[in-house]
């Protein structure tokens, strides 16, 4: 009714890839979904687990230790039986890299957390002219209403998004788009674990899934023209 039948066709052809499944990719895989997008491929080689349910669609008791792409896969034809979903249970970096052609894509969602892995999907998306939009960090805030869509250029405050705009200026990309926030990192408020070194962030329910259907909104109007 909104869009009309010209766009919704438009979206039932339209291949969308989504990297990475968590707080926030999994949301925007979900929207893409039930919008009616009819070729989705889903990336992300982790398992559900317990502490991923405050804040992901797929995380369920019913299903902790199964892997996220084959869940979401399964929540996505529960949606649309008809839609063609691709779950791939892998590790998106440079040994993996050569078994993905970006260029068969209409758009790619960039969820994913390791630094190393965005940057180079966001290379090959630039090598194979495939549009892609990508989300900075979204752990350690409270505000959904923060968020912002925008060119990585124009980014402030998002610690992960001072990083990825000094990287991607190094491979000569300046522009792109992306979600960030525009609220300060909060401190924890008590002792955090640590993964290989580094902190892990806290999360609050609303923020990762707000950060994920704008991306999905970005890109479903991509698509059809708006």
């Amino acid at each position: 009714m909104l869009i009309g039948d010209e766009a919704a066709d438009a979206l039932s052809d339209a291949r969308v890839a989504v990297f990475g499944i968590g707080g926030v990719g999994s949301a925007a895989a979900e929207a893409i979904a039930r919008a009616g997008v009819g070729h989705i491929t889903l990336v992300d080689a982790d398992i559900i687990s317990p502490s991923n349910c405050n804040r992901q669609i797929v995380a369920l008791s019913s299903v902790v230790g199964r892997e996220k792409a084959f869940v979401m896969k399964e929540r996505i034809l529960d949606i649309n039986s008809a839609c063609d979903v691709d779950a791939r249970v892998v590790f998106f970096g440079a040994e993996t890299v050569r078994g993905f052609d970006l260029s068969r894509f209409d758009a790619v969602i960039d969820a994913i957390d390791t630094v190393t892995s965005k940057l180079l999907l966001i290379e090959e998306c630039v090598k194979a002219k495939t549009y892609i939009i990508s989300s900075m960090g979204t752990g350690n805030k409270l505000h959904p209403e923060l968020l912002r869509l925008s060119d990585i250029k124009d980014t402030k405050v998002c610690p992960l998004a001072r990083v990825m705009r000094q990287e991607l200026r190094k491979r000569g990309i300046a522009s792109l788009p992306v979600v960030y926030s525009e609220e300060a990192p909060l401190a924890p408020a008590k002792e955090v674990p640590r993964e290989n070194g580094k902190t892990v962030p806290g999360s609050f329910a609303p923020v990762p899934p707000a950060a994920g259907m704008i991306l999905a909104s970005a890109v479903l109007r991509r698509i059809i023209g708006k």
